[in-house]
């Protein structure tokens, strides 16, 4: 292998950030510019007879650098957000990923992990009506989620308020035993796994003490008004068509509302019945309400469920 192209970075303690444990990074960086990639103290070598590929690897090893000087875990995720700003002439892209965060109190720092989440957080911090269109794994929920924390916990809204239409995916679950909170608390359980990993679980439980935390089944909604509230209606895309008006029409004054859902999965007796695709339709040119729309490419979690979403959209096409 001649390896004709040198790269050099501040130190080795920087190589060892950039190329992550057990160099998992540096394998991301050699699939995505398709070349094998040696390192050595705070060197990297790589095979580029027309230099091309030494240019883009300068240039998301200086993004990676910028985001890691920020507070940001260089990670396989974010390095394929770069890479796909830089090589699609996006450089606003990358700008982007670097202004947007969300800082928890007592909690994480969330920074968006690819240019659509990016524009998704800038939308919540700047409408207080946000959509969320995508497959599974894209960080729909954990987002609104590390959102509305972030907005909760610094008191700038009194209370979180979590709902979902109680629809099974496919199987009967039976009767559930418990109160309310109990019955609808097994639905509900990606959002408060999403809440553990953001803070910690006495935060959480201390917050429902103090009732600072709702839960409520979407059927339980009707004619109330809440207001200074965040509202997270999750699984959007098993709402009928009068449960979503009913819902949006809950917004009280001081309020924010996301709704997120997977348009590709929908478990109603009939597609046409989902209340998401309804309120797409009818309500997606008010410009004080913000689409987000994610993609395979926005998946964050094992790259596999990238590749699992690309199959079945191609088999349904």
């Amino acid at each position: 292998m001649s390896y004709n192209a040198t790269v050099v970075l501040e130190s080795a303690d920087v190589m060892t950030e950039v190329c992550g444990v057990h160099d998992a990074n540096l394998k991301v960086i050699e699939e995505l510019l398709q070349t094998p990639i040696r390192s050595r103290g705070n060197e990297l070598f790589l095979e580029d007879e027309g230099g091309e590929k030494r240019t883009i690897l300068v240039h998301l090893l200086d993004e990676l650098q910028q985001h890691i000087g920020l507070g940001q875990a260089a990670s396989p995720e974010l390095i394929r957000a770069i890479h796909a700003s830089i090589t699609s002439g996006e450089t606003g892209a990358v700008e982007e990923l670097k202004k947007v965060n969300v800082v928890i109190p007592n909690g994480k720092t969330v920074f968006p992990r690819s240019h659509g989440q990016a524009l998704y957080l800038n939308g919540m911090d700047t409408r207080d009506m946000v959509f969320c269109i995508g497959p599974a794994g894209t960080g729909k929920t954990y987002l609104a989620v590390a959102h509305a924390l972030a907005e909760v916990l610094s008191r700038k809204k009194r209370k979180l308020v979590l709902t979902r239409p109680v629809v099974e995916a496919g199987e009967r679950l039976g009767f559930l035993p418990g109160d309310l909170a109990q019955k609808i608390n097994p639905y509900l359980k990606p959002l408060y796994d999403a809440m553990e990993t953001l803070t910690s679980p006495e935060t959480v439980q201390r917050m429902e003490e103090n009732r600072v935390i709702e839960v409520a089944p979407l059927a339980y909604m009707r004619g109330r008004s809440l207001a200074d509230c965040y509202i997270i209606l999750d699984e959007a895309q098993n709402t009928t068509r009068e449960q979503m008006k009913m819902f949006l029409t809950r917004m009280g004054e001081g309020s924010r509302a996301v709704v997120t859902g997977d348009i590709t999965q929908i478990d109603l007796p009939s597609r046409r019945d989902s209340g998401l695709l309804h309120a797409i339709e009818i309500l997606r040119d008010i410009t004080d309400i913000h689409f987000s729309w994610f993609s395979g490419r926005d998946v964050v979690r094992n790259p596999l469920v990238r590749k699992i979403i690309d199959a079945y959209d191609a088999h349904g096409a």
